[in-house]
Order: C-alpha cells, then structure tokens, then sequence
C-alpha cells in the first residue's frame, strides 16, 4: 500500500508546493485504499468543491522561469511566469484593459522591433516573427492571453511583461520553437530600449487619442447635428420659459434646442482642444525619463512609424521627466469628458422634463416611445434613453475624479496610479461615444413637439405680464399677476377687467412671438 499523489492544479502556483502562498496548488496523498481519507476530504471541502478540483486535474501546465523562480503556466497561454504572478497576485476586480490599449501595446512592440532591426540591434528573423506577432495583438487575436486585472502594479509593468511575453512566445512558435524555450525573450528582444515606465503612459496616450478621433468626436458631431436640425424644426414653436423650475417669460422650442447644440459644439471643441496634450508621449524616457538603455534614435522613429499607422500626430515628449512623473495630460483630457458629461446631463434631464406626462406633466416634447415603461402599470412608456444618457454621464463625472486622484499620485519619476487611470479615462471615452450616438438615433432624431400643449401653457402663464411692466410699471403689473394666481385667471383677462390697456394694446403687448426676440414693448 503505497503513497498515490493527488494533484488538484488549478492556474499557476510555485512549482512543487502547497504552501499557504498557493492554496490553488493544493497536494493531497491518499493511502490506498484509504477510504477514510477521502470522506474526510469530502467532508472538509464538500462535494461540490472537490468536483470542481478533480476537472482542474486534466488540466495541463508548463514549466516557466523567471527571476523569482519556477512558475506553473497554463500549456496554451502564450503568456509566462510574470504574467502569471500577476494573474495570482492581483484578483481584484476581474476586469481587464481594454481592446485599444492593448493594440496600442502592440503597436508600440510592432514598430519598437522594426526600427531596432533597422538599428542593427536584433536581426531580420527575429523582427520579422515580433512583427507578426505584434501583429496578431493588434488586431485582437489574442486578446485571451491578456489576462490581467485593471488593479495591478501602478506602474503597469505586468502589463507591459504580459504584451512582451504573450509577443515572445507567438514569435518564438512562428520561427518553429517551443512556447516558452525563450528562442524570442520578452525583455532582451521584445523590450528592447524600452521601460515600462514609458512604454505604458505612450500606450495610454495612444489608445485614449485614437478613441477620441475615431469614437467620439464623431459621436458628439452627430449628437450635434441633430439638435441643430431639431432647432431649426422647432424654430416657430412658442413655447413657455422656465427658470427656477418656475414660469417665465416665452422662448421659441427652436431657440431652447439652440441652446443645445451649442452645447454639443462646445463639447466637440473642448474634447478637440485637449488633443494636443495627449499627443506627447513618454516613449525614450525609458526608467526614470534619462533613455538610459535605449538608442538615441530609437523613440523618434517609433513614434514616426506609429503615426503612419494611426494616422495621427505623436510627438515625442520635449520634457521625459514631466511626462513619466506626472499625468496631468489625463487630468487635462479627463476633465473634457467630464465637462461633455454636465453638458448631456442637462441636455437629456431638460429633454426628460420637457416629455413628462403624457397628461399630468409639462408635455410639451413627445419622446419616441421605444420599450414598455412598466411591470405593473400598462401602457406606461418611460424617457429610457435620456434616462441612459444621465447615468453614462454620471459614470464619467466618478471616473473623472478617480483619474483626477491618479493625477495626484505621481511620486518623483513616475506616476503609480496607470492603469487605473487608463482604464477609466477609455470607459468615459467610449460610454460618452456610445451614450452621445444612442441619444442622438434613439431619442433627439424621433422627437416631437405638441404645440397646443405649448399653446395652452403660454396663455396660462403668469409670466406674460412682463411685457406689460414697461408700459404700466412694475408695481401695477405685479398686482396684475397676483390677482391673475388668486382667481385662477390669466393675465390677459385680469388686464381686460381693470382696462389697464385697450384690447389693441394687449394684444400687441401679449404676442408671445413678439417676446422671444430682443426689445422693449411698448403700446
């Protein structure tokens, strides 16, 4: 009756332990026929646990060094043991950098490897099988082996050794090696003339420049034109004022609608304006901003062949200190989405508003009616995409403060708060591009104005007597109003009963068109 192993490997662990570090390398030694063991086991863990660890026994692993030691890598992941310690180490959130930062990466690792070759640093064979390989991570083939968590080193540096590896290893299998033989070395070919600390914040500004020219701006212009269409639809709409939540004086739908698209035009420019900042990258500073292990011409070229790529204008950063240290371009780029999203929260709460009802609201727009509003209430159909608009741009008002915090926490040569802050700049960015199209398609596009509604409200409101002010006085023409509240009559018929005007003149002193143009009336 010997000693049988039973090994339950689950993802990682440090090679022939079962220490405390790793419970996920869990080693149990059964003697045979030692079925009071095996109850003892189940009745510690339970059944259902012990399940789950008998289908990770099919699982098969690599052996992978790194300068910590052995690590167990998952055989068909192109990642190795950096990455792997990652992955065991940070298991935050389960939310992992976004599709665009990671081209970025690979964009960075593409061009970093050609203009090295063209240096004479590694040779053609090498390149070629980076550049493949660097490649396939561009275009999302192998966005399975980026396996880790937003919450990492500050630094980002796991997610620069996972580019590197999952690249090194995809090459070292196209020139016909083994996963893992290191016939391409993630640091030494790979990272050549690179630092995390540079590679990362150019990664961020690449991908967070491309979003906003290819997603947003884009969106935000549609968003535009069609307020501004809405504007000139509604342009002969009279329509009650509102400030303080309280009647005022009349406006046309047109002009309120104005007022939003020059909103939207104002956000399109302040997203564009920050542009600029964002296209200095950090690449050549290497470690600490000195370009110390990189060749002098290496920074300019790669960032010349990611601009014929990107279409865009990088530029290598003039002060490397400033731009590893500090994030204040982020800050800067944040705090433009954040400002784009005051603005739709107002312009979707408005629109919300002013379709409220159908009958016992304001009612004066009619929303385009696109799901049921109600489990209980038939029939009931709810303002849902401006809804949707307002939490998006509240999600981006709570990421702009955690960048704003990640801004804060650069400590002498580098920043620590990266991916974080990568992460939540990209959401906003992509949220606010696909909450601003949404808006604009599903709601601005459809919606109507129910002008005897406005009607009705403009000849019932209190606010009408201001045109009057000028010609009876303020005191008179507040007297007016109060009456008008009491009696539950409007203005024009209370001015008729004191016969403070002749009809002729009321009527030239009332016309609620007259009033939404600049002037003084007079009788």
């Amino acid at each position: 009756m010997g000693i049988v192993p039973l090994c339950f490997g689950f993802q990682g662990g440090d090679s022939g332990k079962k220490s405390q570090r790793n419970p996920k390398y869990l080693q149990v030694s059964l003697i045979s026929p030692g079925l009071l063991v095996v109850r003892e086991l189940l009745a510690q863990i339970g059944l259902q646990v012990y399940r789950v660890l008998m289908s990770e026994t099919n699982k098969t692993f690599r052996a992978e060094q790194d300068s910590m030691g052995e690590m167990h890598v998952p055989s068909g992941a192109y990642y190795g043991a950096q990455t792997q310690r990652a992955v065991e180490n940070f298991r935050i959130s389960g939310r992992h950098l976004s599709r665009g930062f990671i081209a970025a990466l690979g964009m960075i690792k593409h061009a970093a490897a050609e203009v090295n070759s063209t240096l004479g640093l590694i040779d053609d064979e090498k390149c070629e099988a980076i550049r493949q390989a660097a490649e396939e991570v561009i275009e999302g083939n192998l966005d399975e082996h980026f396996a880790l968590d937003i919450y990492q080193t500050g630094s980002g540096t796991s997610s620069n050794m996972n580019t590197n590896e999952v690249i090194a290893n995809r090459a070292t299998e196209i020139l016909g090696g083994e996963i893992g033989s290191r016939l391409i070395h993630p640091n030494d070919h790979v990272n050549m003339g690179q630092s995390s600390n540079d590679v990362i914040p150019t990664a961020i500004h690449i991908a967070v420049l491309q979003a906003i020219e290819i997603d947003l701006l884009p969106a935000l212009r549609k968003l535009h034109t069609s307020l501004d269409a809405k504007a000139v639809e509604f342009d002969q709409v009279v329509k009650i004022g509102r400030t303080h939540l309280q009647d005022a004086t009349p406006l046309r739908m047109g002009q309120e609608f104005s007022g939003y698209a020059r909103q939207a035009e104002l956000s399109i420019r302040r997203v564009g304006d920050c542009r600029d900042a964002i296209s200095e990258v950090a690449l050549g500073g290497t470690a600490v901003g000195t370009g110390l292990n990189m060749h002098p011409d290496l920074a300019g070229n790669v960032i010349e062949k990611i601009n014929e790529r990107t279409g865009l204008k990088f530029r290598e950063a003039s002060n490397h200190f400033e731009a590893q240290g500090a994030q204040d371009s982020l800050v800067e780029a944040s705090g433009a989405l954040k400002t784009v999203a005051v603005s739709l929260m107002k312009i979707a709460n408005d629109i919300r508003w002013l379709g409220s009802g159908p009958r016992c609201g304001i009612g004066e727009l009619i929303l385009p009616a696109v799901q049921p509003g109600s489990s209980i209430m038939p029939g009931k159909v709810n303002p849902v995409i401006a809804e949707s608009v307002i939490q998006v741009a509240a999600q981006v008002i709570g990421n702009d403060l955690a960048v704003t915090l990640g801004g804060q926490w650069g400590s002498f040569e580098l920043n620590t708060m990266l991916p974080m802050m990568a992460s939540n700049i990209l959401e906003s960015i992509e949220i606010l591009a696909n909450g601003s199209s949404n808006f604009a398609k599903r709601c601005v596009d459809g919606l109507e104005v129910d002008e005897v509604r406005t009607a009705s409200m403009i000849e019932k409101s209190m606010a009408m007597v201001t045109s009057l002010a000028p010609v009876i006085g303020y005191d008179k023409a507040a007297a007016i109003a109060k009456e008008a509240h009491a009696s539950g009559r409007t203005v024009r018929e209370v001015a008729l009963d004191q016969e403070v005007l002749s009809v002729e003149d009321l009527d030239k002193l009332l016309d609620a068109m007259s009033m939404t143009e600049p002037g003084v009336p007079s009788a």
